[in-house]
């Protein structure tokens, strides 16, 4: 077929340029995509944050909202490139307007954070809280893998020990019992000084071959904004608008959903955050991430799909009544487009960390922070899993 033959040609590595298609440059950057999506095979990361939800615990959920995307470059920087699978059960108590509520591991952490934005700190106040069923229903309710070399780990965040007086729920224990046969290593940070919580939450981390911190009730988060974030923020939103889409009336479905999600978070979140969301997308681990399913560039660009194989119908509207040799010219222009943006990304993300380290030099230690925390115990834990982290800190 004439789009196969063009495709060929276009993605070819060879090291005469061709005239209208891309480079030798532009295949090479194939190449490295495939190496990098061989290696996120053969590694994974999931993480699961178990989240008081509280009053108390608002100025923790506000700092676990602006760093989960530089908690999730931090992971992404193994040498190994991992995929990375993120979940969330929120938990508060009985009587609060609900005990728990799950978002099972998914690659789509747009669709994650925006549920997570959705959070408020409400109810409890009365001491104990939910975490039996939290922690149940973090082992129990979330679809983790059967795979032993797959890291699994959880991160227990509250100030508040778990109601030990209520009959009809599992215990501790037991699940931590579960959580061991399934693999899943559990973490406790602590936040906040209630000395009540300290003995328990000891316990939970030793019984889920974990770790256990404890953190002021902010989260001692490194907030730093920078000269980079405005134009990170910009450069990510760049770079979402060569996505193309297709596939079926249920897919595409899907990917307006994706979509909502994302203009949910540049409508809310900070520039900061948007920074290191951007910082996150342009990495092999946030390809996933960026694209979502059924994206027309890089399914074509990686060899995945020929374009001749895709039903008119399932072309993205805006190609449908284009010629195929057309179609395949504005791909290839995104596919272009997109390599150009993740390059700026990642050098003014270099900029942004340098940056950030000058900072945080010359304000003080950050290693009481929730960022160093959590890379500390993941440096240490998913070394057994193959997973190689040689930064002597987090990313902020």
């Amino acid at each position: 077929m004439k789009t196969k033959i063009i495709a060929l040609a276009l993605f070819a590595t060879t090291a005469i340029g061709v005239a209208v298609f891309p480079s030798i440059q532009q295949a090479q950057a194939l190449t490295t995509v495939k190496t990098h999506t061989t290696a996120i095979q053969n590694h994974r990361i999931e993480v699961v944050f178990i989240l008081d939800t509280t009053s108390s615990m608002s100025g923790l959920i506000e700092a676990a909202k602006e760093k989960i995307w530089s908690i999730a470059t931090t992971m992404a920087s193994a040498e190994q490139t991992p995929d990375i699978r993120m979940g969330l059960v929120a938990f508060r108590d009985r009587g609060d307007s609900y005990v728990t509520r799950v978002l099972d591991l998914s690659q789509d952490l747009d669709s994650m954070y925006a549920s997570l934005m959705d959070f408020r700190a409400q109810g409890g106040g009365d001491g104990p809280e939910s975490v039996n069923q939290a922690l149940y229903d973090a082992v129990n309710r979330i679809s983790w893998s059967d795979d032993e070399s797959v890291y699994k780990v959880a991160f227990l965040i509250g100030d508040a020990p778990p109601h030990m007086d209520y009959n009809n729920d599992v215990k501790f224990p037991v699940t931590l019992e579960q959580a061991k046969r399934k693999g899943i290593i559990v973490n406790t940070i602590q936040s906040g000084q209630n000395h009540s919580t300290v003995p328990v939450w000891k316990t939970i981390a030793q019984l889920g071959e974990g770790e256990y911190f404890q953190v002021e009730n902010s989260g001692n988060a490194v907030a730093v904004v920078t000269p980079f974030d405005k134009k990170l923020s910009a450069l990510a939103a760049s770079l979402e608008e060569t996505r193309l889409y297709y596939g079926d009336v249920e897919a595409k479905e899907s990917q307006k959903r994706k979509s909502a999600a994302t203009r949910k978070l540049h409508d809310e979140l900070s520039e900061a955050a948007l920074a290191r969301r951007a910082t996150f997308n342009a990495t092999a681990s946030g390809e996933s991430n960026l694209l979502g399913k059924g994206e027309l560039v890089d399914a074509i660009s990686s060899g995945r799909v020929e374009l001749d194989d895709i039903d008119k119908d399932d072309m993205p509207a805006s190609l449908q009544a284009l010629a195929p040799e057309e179609q395949m010219e504005i791909i290839t222009d995104q596919a272009r487009r997109r390599d150009k943006i993740k390059s700026d990304i990642r050098k003014l993300s270099e900029s942004r960390s340098r940056y950030i380290e000058q900072q945080i030099a010359a304000d003080g230690d950050a290693s009481d922070s929730l960022d160093e925390k959590i890379y500390s115990a993941v440096k240490k834990q998913a070394k057994h899993k193959g997973l190689v982290y040689e930064s002597e800190s987090a990313s902020y």
